[in-house]
């Protein structure tokens, strides 16, 4: 069959068979995070993520293909979850903002809006890596702007898209080092291949359910450690050039410093000359320029030049040195409902690390983690609810980071991030929270606390295999120090011990060993003798912690 336009009926059923086909396989797609733990969440981040766009365009009355591009937009920003529904997101809100004068689409509009969504994806991803979900929505946008060269249908385009996209899947290895190392292909980018053959098949009328799963043969042969980590965590902090993150709103014509015209391009190359990932939008009203830059005063003197300066952000990335790369949903709980000049909002999953948070000082608490990543939406409710006039978020999970920058890009309060990947690292950087010191100031002290602590967990194995010469036996209990195991033992309480003898220097002084839903007092208890009798010059606590797939978390500090 051919089509000529996308309407609305062509639209809504792309998007709502593209969530179907993405949920079925969700799966599949966790499958391939195939770290052995039970814990691959990227098919049901995306699959969240999806799922929040489908019902923000099936709740539109709108007949206009570019509003419904919007509202699909906006439900994917909503809804991201984890890093590669943040980066899906942005692909279409790309997408959106390059069809939102259409009508309906015909064969052009369709790939150009691919290949818009590409561009966009790409300037939001601070350091954009190869082998990742961005090649795969770039083999498929450059698939798809090629094959509209020669034809007006849409569903050639859109098979054209499909195909591309699964090339560049495909190559991910090979573009990648770790994931070549494992033979396994990105999961981000398995995923967003499932939505535009959702898309397709939407198109066509003629939807698959059809299901992957995976096979255990080939799953041994892919686990490796290093492929569940954020691709974004494969660079030193040495590599940044450009050291600061540094983000301005202004507001054109308001009491500007001087008579120059604004124009985009002179700005635009101005800022290209001391910095890079840079950013520059505008329209009559307002700029908005994110860049990397070692000096971030001279990037605010530029845009002052032009008008008023009405938001303005900056990170120090060597500090922050931030990744990138469920069926419950979080919920916020919140400690306090009184106004507060601080909102410090931490990420937990576990009503005993709910109450030890909230005991170091957090006031609200968004209960997820790993497997239940909360949303950028639930980020923002938390922030919205909070009543404060500035926020502090404590993601503890690095693939939670993603969406609470982008959550903290939708509020109305200074948002600052602290970095955290693990409840270790977050508790750790509560103790350095000061309520009277500005936001910057308790940004910059917890992020240095960061590395004062190790993070341990230990978790049973889901499959036989062997990582960086150590077997690992289904059912055997891991040992995982900083994302890296360490340990294999078919005890819980002696792999526990070996963890703790790799962990322990002589610098240690407190151990800190959180209880989860799968462990017990009495074990705990035993671990502690151990240390005790081994180095009796440390300081032991036990905490119940409650967290699920996780029985004992460990922190030395």
């Amino acid at each position: 069959m051919s089509k000529e336009l996308i309407t609305k009926k062509e639209f809504s059923d792309m998007v709502r068979v593209a969530s179907h086909r993405l949920e079925k396989n969700a799966k599949f797609v966790n499958s391939l995070n195939v770290f052995p733990v039970p814990d691959g969440d990227t098919g049901t981040n995306m699959s969240l993520t999806i799922q929040s766009g489908f019902k923000s365009v099936n709740e539109s009355e709108s007949t206009h293909v570019g509003t419904l591009g919007k509202a699909l937009a906006k439900g994917l920003l909503m809804g991201a979850r984890g890093n590669s529904g943040v980066i899906t997101s942005q692909i279409f809100r790309g997408f959106s903002k390059s069809i939102e004068a259409k009508e309906s689409l015909n064969a052009m509009d369709l790939a150009k809006a691919f290949d818009d969504g590409v561009k966009t994806a790409y300037k939001a991803v601070m350091k954009p890596v190869e082998g990742t979900i961005l090649t795969v929505a770039r083999f498929g946008a450059e698939a798809g702007m090629k094959k509209v060269e020669t034809t007006n249908d849409i569903v050639e385009v859109m098979k054209a898209v499909v195909a591309g996209s699964k090339v560049g899947l495909e190559k991910t290895p090979s573009l990648l080092p770790v994931l070549k190392e494992v033979g396994v292909v990105d999961s981000g980018g398995q995923g967003l291949v499932f939505i535009y053959e959702g898309f397709l098949e939407g198109l066509t009328g003629q939807a698959s359910d059809e299901v992957y799963t995976p096979d255990e043969k080939d799953m041994t042969e892919m686990v490796n450690a290093s492929h569940h980590q954020s691709v974004q965590g494969h660079f030193n902090t040495d590599e940044i050039k450009n050291g600061y993150c540094t983000e301005m709103m202004v507001e054109l014509g308001k009491n500007p410093t001087t008579d120059e015209k604004f124009d985009n391009d002179t700005l635009r190359n101005y800022l290209d000359k001391i910095g890079d990932s840079l950013i520059v939008v505008s329209d009559d009203e307002v700029i908005k320029v994110h860049v990397h830059t070692n000096y971030p005063y001279r990037v605010w003197a530029a845009g002052r030049k032009y008008g008023s300066l009405v938001k303005i952000k900056i990170d120090n990335m060597r500090l922050q040195h931030e990744t990138i790369v469920d069926e419950d949903e979080p919920v916020v709980q919140e400690a306090t409902k009184a106004p507060v000049d601080y909102a410090v909002i931490a990420v937990s999953s576990g009503d005993g690390l709910a109450k030890l948070f909230e005991s170091l000082g957090a006031t609200h608490i968004i209960s997820g983690g790993q497997t239940m990543n909360p949303s950028t939406n639930d980020i923002v409710d938390a922030i919205n609810k909070s009543n404060a006039k500035r926020a502090l978020i404590l993601p503890n999970n690095g693939n939670i980071i993603m969406a609470a920058k982008q959550a903290a890009e939708l509020v109305d309060i200074p948002v600052a991030i602290v970095g955290s990947k693990t409840v270790s690292q977050g508790m750790t950087a509560m103790l350095s929270f000061n309520p009277e010191a500005d936001l910057k100031d308790n940004e910059a002290n917890m992020e240095d606390s960061l590395d004062t602590v190790k993070s341990g967990q230990i978790t049973q194995a889901i499959r036989d295999t062997e990582i960086d010469g150590l077997k690992i036996v289904k059912g055997h209990y891991m040992g995982i120090v900083d994302g890296k195991i360490l340990v294999d033992d078919p005890d819980i309480v002696a792999g526990t011990e070996k963890m703790l003898d790799k962990m322990i220097d002589e610098d240690s002084e407190v151990i800190t060993i959180l209880v989860g839903q799968d462990g017990n007092t009495e074990e705990a208890q035993k671990i502690a003798d151990y240390l005790d009798d081994n180095y009796s010059d440390l300081e032991t606590e036990i905490h119940q912690g409650d967290q699920p797939v996780y029985p004992y978390l460990i922190s030395v500090e």
